[in-house]
């Protein structure tokens, strides 16, 4: 999907913790320096004032409280990074534990997601994870069939991908003659108007597929002009729980794994080349278009 400047997240926590030891140490060590170097100062000023007055000369207390905020000032480098501290954290926080933003590069997922969509991930759907080194503590759910999910990729994991859940762990996956099929059960098909890609002028057969035993009715692509068998795919880890023909593919699901494949069929590089998705990799669930700035008419829920 994308590549977030190699870690983001760690980028992030990075920056919050030098942000956060300046801020505290500010908070702890040095307001107390500044404070007594102050009060020593003013005492020093009061000292001055008072002996001037006693000799009839005539002070002006004007400039104590300019003196004071002077001193007490703190350094410009303490200024910005002490400041800046609460906004990154509020950020790492939301974007760790609650909501993440991406924004779609390709057209993988086309209809339910075209490119130049910006979309909300949840973080929380599927449980509670550390950030950075993305380890699942708390249990909440688990992807299931017809989900929408981003994920590391498990071929470069500093990419995020997103693609729709197919199949959990358990569960035969059969794609044959562009038609899906789960444990024996194919899904249902209704013919759609055809769909214009407006980039490069040209269509494609368009069907609401309804998911067995998933209850989710979404919208597919298929090109008549793409084969119906998976080219080259990639000797991926267990592999071997996996058939392919001429008429497409058979995979058992790991348990622990899920099958991934994007909703614009014959455009999209997903489980039937790379392989499965450990639940390690999973990132949240895609729920909301917030934004597109070349059709705002795309804002909404994800299905």
């Amino acid at each position: 999907m994308q590549s977030l400047l190699g870690n983001f997240a760690l980028i992030l926590f990075i920056l919050m913790v030098i942000s956060g030891v300046v801020w505290f140490y500010d908070k702890l060590v040095l307001v107390k320096k500044r404070k007594a170097a102050a009060e020593i100062a003013l005492a020093a000023y009061d000292e001055r004032n008072a002996r001037m007055k006693a000799e009839g000369i005539k002070v002006d207390d004007s400039g104590r409280e300019t003196l004071k905020e002077k001193l007490m000032k703190r350094p410009m480098w303490v200024e910005y990074s002490g400041s800046f501290f609460p906004v990154i954290a509020a950020v790492f926080v939301i974007r760790s534990f609650l909501w993440e933003p991406f924004r779609i590069p390709s057209s993988s997922m086309v209809p339910t997601l075209e490119v130049g969509d910006m979309i909300l991930v949840s973080k929380y759907s599927y449980g509670i994870r550390l950030p950075v080194i993305n380890k699942k503590v708390i249990g909440l759910g688990d992807p299931e069939k017809g989900d929408v999910v981003v994920f590391k990729f498990p071929k470069d994991t500093s990419l995020d991908y997103i693609k729709r859940v197919v199949g959990v762990g358990g569960d035969k996956i059969e794609y044959r003659n562009k038609k899906l099929t789960v444990n024996g059960v194919e899904a249902k098909y209704q013919p759609m108007s055809d769909y214009l890609d407006t980039e490069s002028l040209t269509y494609s057969k368009q069907f609401e597929e309804d998911l067995s035993g998933a209850g989710v009715k979404h919208r597919i692509l298929n090109d008549d002009r793409a084969p119906t068998y998976v080219p080259h795919p990639d000797r991926f880890k267990n592999r071997q729980m996996c058939t392919y023909n001429v008429e497409g593919f058979s995979c058992t699901v790991p348990e622990g794994y899920y099958f991934m494949m994007g909703d614009n069929r014959d455009n999209s590089l997903d489980s039937r080349y790379w392989g499965f998705v450990p639940d390690e990799y999973i990132v949240g669930r895609a729920f909301l278009v917030w934004m597109n700035l070349n059709d705002m008419t795309r804002i909404g829920g994800i299905h």
